[in-house]
């Protein structure tokens, strides 16, 4: 679970150039919204499109679930676990 969690955490600071932020300064359980990074919808945008390039998943643009999906790099790491799985 680590290494998707760094993956993940990896692709969040590249993706998004959080220049000041290291991997290890991202708490897996942690908010990436609001209170936790600090991101927007913006940041969500070119998450999910990360997201869709990195690990090859499909993300529902009208789906209610992907506040949650996107809730947390836990979170992330299980929905491209789902993802991948099936």
């Amino acid at each position: 679970m680590a290494d998707i969690d760094t993956d993940i955490k990896q692709m969040i600071i590249t993706e998004l150039e959080l220049e000041d932020i290291e991997v290890e300064d991202i708490d897996t359980e942690a908010p990436l919204f609001g209170e936790g990074l600090g991101l927007d919808s913006i940041d969500a945008l070119e998450l999910g499109l990360a997201l869709q390039k990195r690990f090859n998943v499909k993300i529902d643009a009208n789906s209610d679930q992907n506040k949650e999906h996107f809730r947390s790099v836990a979170s992330l790491r299980e929905f491209v676990l789902a993802q991948t799985a099936s």
